[in-house]
């Protein structure tokens, strides 16, 4: 397949998909989604593939949603169609991620914000740089309930996850690592060397163990309450979208877009 804001790759037994929005530091467009769903799918039928890279090319891996492309393309939605938008393109698309049959590694360097840090941790495993930080500080910047997928407490812990969200603070690759949230921190210029070398001692074992385990780890979380939580997370979402103070917000963002041209949530700070 073609595609024009992720590449995909085949290295041997390995997909690695890439957003490819470098210069808009991977911000997560319409377009990139679709196109990234379509690319999960790809490798999920192909059956020479068994596992899963999700990178970004350039600096970064991801600074969350388009916000600039939304207030352009779904201005002034209504209740019922940002449900259904959100719903199939953020809800919808990560949870296929979440439930692709073959094993994903997120590849995470530089800015990972907001909807980056709920793609990336929609992966089994997390290979980061250390200069990756993560943050999610969509509760005092928007006015919203944090992110539609609300991955955090599973993969940073209750409390942490409290502290994170309450106060939008940045999470370095370091606290990740502490947190279990990170597999491995490497240094940047090993990111991609390191993170192939993972998925290649992954794809060695026997492709359909594999695909029962992970079955089985899923749904070990499933039992526990995660996808009733999620979805029920989703609502409460789509709920403060409604509230004056998110309205408010959302109008001063406006106007401050249109004035700087910023197009992606929260403008990361250049990293070193």
């Amino acid at each position: 397949m073609s595609y024009e804001q992720i590449t995909y790759e085949q290295i041997g037994a390995i997909a690695r998909i890439s957003l490819n929005r470098a210069d808009k530091r991977n911000a997560q467009g319409q377009q990139l989604l679709r196109e990234l769903d379509e690319a999960m799918v790809q490798a999920e039928r192909d059956p020479e593939i068994r596992v899963v890279i999700l990178a970004g090319q350039g600096a970064h891996f991801s600074a969350g949603h388009d916000l600039k492309e939304g207030t352009v393309l779904r201005a002034n939605p209504t209740v019922e169609s940002r449900y259904e938008y959100e719903n199939e393109h953020f809800l919808g698309y990560c949870l296929r991620i979440y439930d692709l049959s073959k094993p994903t590694i997120a590849q995470v360097q530089g800015a990972c914000i907001a909807a980056g840090f709920m793609v990336a941790n929609m992966c089994d495993m997390m290979v980061a740089s250390e200069d990756a930080y993560f943050s999610d500080p969509t509760a005092h910047t928007l006015g919203a309930a944090a992110v539609e997928m609300l991955i955090h407490p599973y993969v940073l812990g209750l409390r942490k996850a409290k502290e994170f969200l309450f106060t939008g603070s940045r999470l370095t690759a370091a606290e990740g690592l502490e947190l279990g949230m990170i597999n491995k921190v490497v240094p940047t210029g090993e990111l991609e060397a390191e993170t192939l070398k993972l998925a290649q001692r992954v794809a060695d074992a026997p492709p359909f163990a594999l695909r029962l385990l992970k079955r089985s780890l899923n749904r070990t979380r499933d039992a526990q309450g995660f996808r009733s939580a999620i979805e029920a997370h989703f609502d409460t979402h789509q709920l403060s979208h409604t509230s004056k103070e998110y309205n408010d917000i959302r109008d001063m963002r406006k106007q401050a877009q249109a004035a700087s041209g910023k197009t992606s949530f929260g403008k990361p700070a250049p990293t070193a």
